[in-house]
């Protein structure tokens, strides 16, 4: 008797695979070691602009203690964490702060401990990932606004709600405008509502003392709850929340981010204590020379460059044609990699160019005639 052929059960997985590769979506891993302004990959180097240590903070290697091996809840506080969480609470000028992981799980903790069903979220349409994901876990009535849209916000703050939260990032990840915190504040205040920033990509970076977005905007007080990331500007890693303490005491006590998984490693703690003591002022004023030069030599090539902060993307559509730009780099020894859907909406896929104090001037005006030739072979 002849047998029947059967399908294996994980072939469909084959045909997903296969969609994204027809839709120029399929992503595949480099390994790299970065170094400075520079990434090794496959014993070749390249110029680095997909970094996130924005401020590139020289830091000396320091001794690994002891590694924390469960949750902070069971087996309690190493002084380190006290250290670091009064003094990010300081620069917030907050009265707690609370060390999470990453800036992810952050944004899943913190926004669902304090939201819940029966009240009104409003978002904004270009927020990270994980506040979207932190939203769909609350049970709360979500509404999103058109991005930085202030009369859309204005409008849909009205609906009904328990308690309403306004919600969005200081410095957009993928666009690197800013947001309108002046005039979310304003909104949020008139409505009685509460004012969330996750400002993983503005915080140590911009404001005085790299206070961050809100204090570029002198809204700091303004912001009742500010969820950020020691992996950017500190170069470490980690993120963090603060808050009132009473807000802070809700997460420690409903977060399960924080609360059902392992804390983050205590010499890391220590090293973003380190980092942060450091002299970042100066790290900065590098950072926004850098900016500057990279973002007017871009638009001297002919992009048109809408950024008004490090995160410089160049938008370029089409996905396969972003994928062809990002060869094009790659192969002229620059690493910057191209950003599609779902991270960013169809057809609006780009260049997303980091800049670090790392890179020196020379560095930068030798990537420009780089990408003036990409611009003639893909713009003309």
């Amino acid at each position: 008797m002849k047998k029947l052929a059967f399908k294996h059960k994980l072939n469909f997985v084959d045909s997903e695979l296969k969609n994204l590769k027809q839709k120029n979506l399929y992503r595949k891993m480099k390994y790299g070691i970065a170094n400075g302004s520079k990434i090794t990959i496959n014993n070749k180097q390249f110029l680095n602009l997909c970094s996130n240590d924005y401020l590139g903070i020289p830091t000396s290697k320091i001794q690994i203690k002891q590694l924390q091996s469960s949750s902070r809840l069971v087996s309690g506080n190493d002084e380190s964490y006290r250290k670091l969480e009064e003094a990010l609470a300081k620069h917030k000028s907050h009265q707690n702060c609370l060390i999470y992981p990453t800036g992810y799980m952050a944004n899943l903790g913190a926004i669902s401990a304090i939201a819940k069903k029966g009240d009104l979220i409003l978002s904004d349409e270009l927020n990270h990932a994980s506040i979207i994901e932190s939203c769909k876990l609350t049970d709360a009535k979500i509404s999103i606004y058109k991005h930085n849209d202030m009369q859309d916000l204005n409008k849909k703050i009205k609906q009904k709600g328990k308690n309403k939260f306004v919600i969005t990032e200081g410095i957009f990840s993928m666009d690197g405008d800013l947001s309108s915190l002046k005039q979310i504040t304003e909104i949020s205040n008139k409505s009685n509502a509460i004012t969330i920033v996750d400002d993983a990509h503005g915080d140590f970076v911009i404001g005085k003392d790299g206070k961050g977005t809100p204090d570029h905007f002198k809204v700091a007080k303004e912001i009742d709850l500010y969820i950020s990331s020691l992996s950017k500007g500190l170069g470490s890693f980690g993120g963090y929340v603060s808050s009132h303490n009473n807000v802070i005491d809700l997460c420690v006590n409903k977060s399960k981010s924080f609360i059902y998984t392992s804390a983050l490693p205590s010499f890391l703690v220590e090293y973003s204590f380190k980092r942060f003591q450091s002299n970042r002022e100066k790290q900065k004023r590098k950072l926004v020379k850098n900016t500057e030069q990279l973002t007017k030599g871009l638009k001297q090539v002919g992009f048109e460059i809408n950024s008004t902060s490090q995160i410089i993307p160049i938008i370029i559509g089409d996905e396969k044609k972003a994928m062809q730009f990002g060869n094009f780099l790659f192969d002229s020894g620059i690493f910057a990699q191209p950003i599609r859907y779902p991270t960013v909406p169809k057809n609006q896929a780009r260049l997303r160019i980091s800049v670090t104090a790392w890179l020196s001037g020379t560095e930068i005006e030798n990537s420009l005639k780089i990408f003036e030739k990409a611009y003639k072979k893909f713009y003309n």
